[in-house]
């Protein structure tokens, strides 16, 4: 029996959190931390993603971010396949002092 293949996914998480007000501000802050602490980088400012092992990890991620919703804004999440990560482009003009260009994505110094 040959052993079941393991299928790499991308989880992205993008939101859209109120911060104009200082509580808002700490609302969003630890949703910043919490996907920092679940394994994601950020790609932008409100743009996190972490690779997963397979559909259940994923689906088990979705369940985390769920349960870690601010009160106030939107989150949205997609996965996609590695292949089809590994396929992301980024285009900058002049690239801030803070970033780099890695093989396949940005960094944040």
């Amino acid at each position: 029996m040959e052993a079941e293949e393991v299928r790499f996914m991308w989880l992205m998480v993008f939101f859209d959190l109120p911060v104009k007000t200082k509580p808002q501000r700490g609302r969003a802050s630890r949703f910043r931390q919490f996907l920092k602490k679940d394994g994601y980088i950020m790609l932008q400012l409100s743009v996190y993603a972490r690779v997963c092992r397979g559909q259940d990890a994923v689906d088990k991620h979705i369940r985390r971010v769920r349960s870690s919703l601010p009160k106030e804004g939107s989150v949205r999440t997609l996965q996609v396949t590695d292949k089809q990560y590994g396929r992301m482009e980024l285009m900058l003009g002049t690239a801030p002092k803070i970033e780099k260009i890695g093989p396949s994505q940005m960094v944040l110094l």
